[in-house]
């Protein structure tokens, strides 16, 4: 489900970026505004990471295999920080570039009129794209606040094209601004201002999305709830004397390994004590369907903490 989600968002977006680049490319070669031209350029590499975050969920949608054991689900993290690597590089480099080139050799915007229809068209394109993404988003977030939900999220590709969208509104505004002061009051090196702000606006963003990929690249833990819900359902088992250990970490959006090490009764018989890992597994896998990789240690609490102080 969370994946037909995410699937629904960016297309949405891969379509509205699509429609949205080819028409700011015309009206950047019929205008000469810089400010548009570095508006095509964020709309052409927004619909490249689109594709490369479909591309990066069929990846790590393949079965797991020998050399691959855990699956392929970390593989769409590879690829949300190659998106925010790109929009820092191209998107932000490009612009900048364009901007401090038009400020050098400032022109004058011819048919700004056009320039005005083309933002007010692309306003509406990205407008449906980024509430598509701000629901799909809001159904992730719950009571959580906006940065909150974003810190824990552990799918990228909402939040990726949520923020994309979200720096591609603020461009707009900004694109709009600078075609204004540049036409209307004749100060033309605004164009080229606008074009660099814009750039600025998506380093940041490749900054942001990068500093929250790389945390699920290396490995992220499950939600303080979900550990809270397990160590709730360990509690309850009375063959059960010590939790020893708990360990989470997410393989996928959807996809987390728990380790656990438990210290039984010791008046039980090996037989009980495997009957009751097997109910303890179901239990756990049935509330938390996204636990697919679960492995149960059984260890004293004595040798666990021996065998801790020996790693530290």
């Amino acid at each position: 489900m969370a994946a037909h989600s995410s699937k629904k968002v960016i297309y949405a977006a891969l379509i509205g970026n699509g429609l949205i680049a080819i028409t700011k490319f015309f009206a950047s070669l019929y205008t000469g505004s810089s400010a548009m031209m570095s508006e095509a350029v964020h709309s052409v590499v927004d619909t490249g990471n689109q594709g490369l975050l479909l591309f990066g969920i069929k990846r790590a949608s393949r079965p797991k295999d020998e050399s691959h054991p855990f699956g392929y689900g970390m593989e769409i993290y590879f690829w949300a920080f190659v998106v925010a690597i790109l929009i820092f590089a191209v998107g932000a480099g490009v612009s900048i570039y364009e901007g401090v080139h038009k400020l050098q050799h400032p022109e004058t915007i011819s048919s700004p009129f056009i320039n005005y229809l083309v933002l007010g068209a692309a306003m509406i394109f990205e407008g449906v794209a980024w509430t598509i993404a701000f629901k799909e988003f809001g159904k992730m977030k719950g009571n959580q606040s906006l940065f909150e939900a974003v810190r824990h999220s552990k799918d990228p590709t909402v939040f990726t094209v949520l923020f994309e969208d979200s720096a591609a509104m603020l461009g707009l505004m900004v694109a709009f601004i600078g075609i204004f002061i540049a036409s209307f009051f004749g100060i033309l090196w605004a164009d080229g201002a606008a074009s660099i702000v814009i750039g600025l606006i998506l380093a940041a963003t490749a900054v942001l999305l990068a500093f929250e990929t790389k945390g699920l690249l290396i490995g992220e833990a499950a939600s303080p709830a979900l550990i809270k819900s397990i160590q709730g359902i360990v509690q309850k088992d009375s063959s059960i004397m010590h939790l020893n250990e708990l360990r989470t970490m997410h393989m996928g959006p959807n996809d987390i390994l728990l380790a656990l090490s438990l210290d039984f009764q010791d008046d039980i018989s090996a037989g009980q004590v495997e009957a009751q890992i097997s109910k303890l597994e179901q239990d756990i896998k049935t509330k938390h369907n996204e636990i697919k990789h679960l492995f149960i240690e059984v260890q004293s609490k004595s040798a666990h903490d021996a065998d801790a102080n020996l790693t530290r």
